[in-house]
């Protein structure tokens, strides 16, 4: 029988090619993965004539490796738009920023390992390395007069002089206490020798040795997972000054056991504003952060803005100097809060909300050239379009609208240029007016082969749901879809939970059209919970990760069954993230499926907050801790695991050895379980991946990922 099934599946992919050989297109192959291209990290020129962006493709080194490659590229704004490349090779160039003189242009490249600032003479020539710092360089912003960079580089507590303000949390001892052999042995200065004989001192000393070299690793921290591999020690983000110029020396401006994020020049060059936490507490134990202020030379550090209740971030300067942007987080709804503009005058005052009527979250913000809008990208119904408002608050208007996704932008006097995400075309920059008007492509690094391919065009849906909130969904039928034929239907579920997919989602876009072109109808949809629909939508899943949503996701997989195209007996399922915990928690609740994938996923959140980095999702979405009888309630409730015994559906898990955000745990404890009671269950690991693999993982691995999950629904599907 499981022949015969293949067999008819070869026969119905084979006889689409033969469709599309006969209307001259293509169909979209999974190995078209790697002539994706992006383009990012767009800045336009002083005199608003060029514009420099990161190009990020997918390639073989020297060693015959499959690997990334960001190269820096230069695209004019005028008539005919000329493309040029300036960095090549097996590079991984990122973040160029033109001086404000327009000479030169500055960016991170990597040296020895680690992120150096570079720059490029628009005159010609090689690039030259400008920092050589131990631990690399973080971010960085040129000084208004072209004469300095400051930069932020991450400091590993053992080198940070002084002493915490906070208490460190070390059971019965002190900081003070605690012999520091990295910092000691790096000066030569070793307080006590270390013997693992010799008195309680000295034994703390060798084992403080030991643990310097993480042999053991010791933990006193709560961070203790990064995004793929433990953290057990704390670092600290400071701030540098350098010169533009070849292997210059670097002077710290910043100090002490205190984080310092993002930054803004004044355009006077001298102040410098800047985000921190204020450690009175264990960094570990500090959620949001405040504005603070300097001199350009790190003097006269003090704190600037503590709003109550909010967690602010990304301040920017007006042109004129006198009002500073930033964007504010409420902190009472931790884990729901949209991210919001505000402003305030630089000479300090009272914080004035700006787009705290708009229902909407904030990212990616400028100021136009001339002070009067605050241009910002807004996910919002599917789509990411680009917005403006008045600099003094009012109505907000969109500016690059309809069924697209604003990926990255520019402005200048008088243009945008930014980066574009289509269902026709997955990436292109364009250029326009600052109204959005006269919009041109200007790169066709996508669009030379996307043409030659037959590309499937969502249709949008909407259904009411039982909750009260309308949920939006989309349908793409099957490529070369032939009247009076029956397809099989595949169910796509996005993460998050609060992200939120569409016509302008670039992520998913090659693993759709690839369902498509396999001959699937594909649906998706954005339950309750997801970004976009404003904060009553985004909490609607407050306690309720598994019921609700589950409902709305299911009434859109039943509405598209309705099709006449559409084989309801033929429906397969999948998602990954809090997808996977979706696609899990669907399948131990409802047996339509004739096949699920779930990929790195929670499924038991109990364990979830033990185990993932990203485990402030269960007090921020269930009120509390596993140990409370409340929140515990609600995570049983809520975890699939709870229903393992439930679930038929031949399941394929899918994870990676080195992500740290769900953890490998969950996985395998699924895995197990079916095991045990005998269920239809495949595990799949993949070595040296992290939760990012199937948006930015090695290339054949993320290629490997999707013909397993074809050839999982083809081999059940009948």
């Amino acid at each position: 029988m499981r022949k015969k099934s293949a067999l008819i599946l070869f026969i119905f992919f084979f006889s689409v090619v033969c469709l599309w050989a006969q209307n001259g297109l293509e169909p979209v192959k999974t190995t078209d993965l790697l002539k994706l291209k992006a383009m990012t990290h767009i800045d336009i020129s002083p005199d608003g004539n060029q514009a420099v962006f990161v190009l990020t493709s997918m390639g073989k080194d020297s060693q015959k490796n499959d690997c990334y490659f960001r190269h820096l590229w230069v695209v004019g704004l005028e008539e005919p738009h000329k493309l040029t490349q300036l960095t090549f090779g097996e590079r991984n160039d990122r973040s160029p920023a033109w001086s404000p003189d327009g000479s030169c242009i500055a960016f991170i490249r990597a040296f020895k390992d680690k992120p150096q600032i570079w720059i490029l003479s628009i005159a010609g020539g090689e690039a030259f390395r400008v920092t050589d710092v131990e631990n690399g360089v973080s971010d960085f912003q040129w000084s208004p007069n072209s004469q300095k960079i400051l930069f932020s580089s991450q400091i590993p507590e053992w080198q940070v002089e002084g002493k915490p303000s906070w208490i460190y949390e070390r059971p019965g001892r002190s900081r003070e206490d605690v012999p520091n052999w990295k910092k000691e042995s790096s000066k030569n200065d070793i307080r006590i020798k270390p013997d693992p004989d010799g008195n309680i001192e000295e034994i703390r000393a060798w084992l403080a040795k030991n643990a310097s070299k993480d042999n053991p690793r010791v933990f006193i921290r709560q961070n203790l997972q990064g995004e793929r591999r433990l953290q057990n020690r704390l670092s600290y983000s400071h701030l540098f000054a350098v010169k533009p110029e070849s292997n210059s020396e670097a002077f710290q401006i910043t100090h002490g056991f205190q984080s310092f994020g993002t930054f803004d020049w004044a355009p006077d060059g001298q102040k410098v504003i800047l985000t921190s936490m204020d450690y009175k507490k264990h960094p570990d134990r500090i959620e949001d952060s405040d504005l603070w202020i300097m001199n350009s030379d790190g003097t006269d550090l003090k704190s600037f803005l503590d709003w109550k209740n909010y967690s602010l971030s990304s301040p920017l300067y007006s042109p004129d100097g006198k009002t500073i942007l930033f964007t504010a987080r409420d902190q009472n709804e931790k884990g729901y809060a949209l991210s919001q503009l505000a402003f305030i005058p630089a000479q300090g005052g009272t914080p004035q909300p700006i787009t705290f009527h708009f229902d909407r979250s904030v990212y990616g913000f400028h100021w136009s050239p001339d002070g009067k809008y605050i241009y910002f990208v807004s996910p919002n119904q599917g789509s990411f379009p680009l917005f403006r408002i008045p600099a003094g608050g009012g109505e907000v208007k969109p500016v690059v609208k309809g069924e697209i996704g604003v990926r990255d932008f520019d402005l200048s006097r008088n243009r945008i240029v930014y980066a574009l995400t289509e269902v026709k075309n997955p990436f292109e920059l364009y250029v326009s007016s600052n109204d959005g008007q006269n919009s041109q492509k200007i790169t066709s690094f996508n669009s030379l082969w996307v043409q030659e391919k037959t590309i499937v065009l969502p249709q949008e849906k909407w259904l009411d749901s039982e909750s009260g909130f309308k949920i939006q969904y989309w349908m793409m039928e099957p490529a070369g879809r032939k009247q009076g034929q029956k397809y099989p239907l595949a169910l796509e579920i996005h993460g998050g939970p609060s992200s939120m997919w569409g016509p302008g989602e670039f992520t998913m876009w090659h693993e759709f059209q690839i369902l498509a072109a396999r001959g699937f109808g594909v649906v998706y949809c954005n339950p309750r919970g997801s970004s976009g629909y404003g904060f009553d939508f985004k909490k609607a899943n407050y306690r309720n990760w598994g019921e609700g949503p589950a409902k709305d996701i299911l009434a859109a997989a039943s509405e598209a069954a309705e099709m006449e195209w559409v084989d309801p007996e033929q429906q397969v399922i999948t998602g990954g993230s809090y997808a996977g915990y979706m696609t899990a928690w669907i399948v131990s609740q409802d047996h339509r499926f004739k096949a699920a994938v779930a990929q790195r996923g929670v499924y038991e959140l109990s364990v979830f907050f033990g185990e993932g980095r990203a485990w402030r999702l269960v007090p921020n979405h269930f009120g509390g801790y596993p140990w409370e009888s409340g929140p515990r309630e609600f995570l049983d409730a809520n975890s699939p695991q709870s229903f393992v015994t439930n679930i038929q559906t031949p399941l394929l898990i899918i994870h990676s050895d080195q992500d740290f955000r769900t953890g490998i745990i969950q996985s395998e404890f699924l895995y197990k379980s079916l095991k045990v009671l005998k269920k239809p269950v495949e595990y799949v690991r993949y070595p040296h991946e992290g939760h990012e693999l199937s948006r930015s993982g090695n290339p054949q691995r993320r290629i490997d990922r999707l013909n397993r999950i074809i050839e999982f629904f083809a081999r059940f599907l009948n």
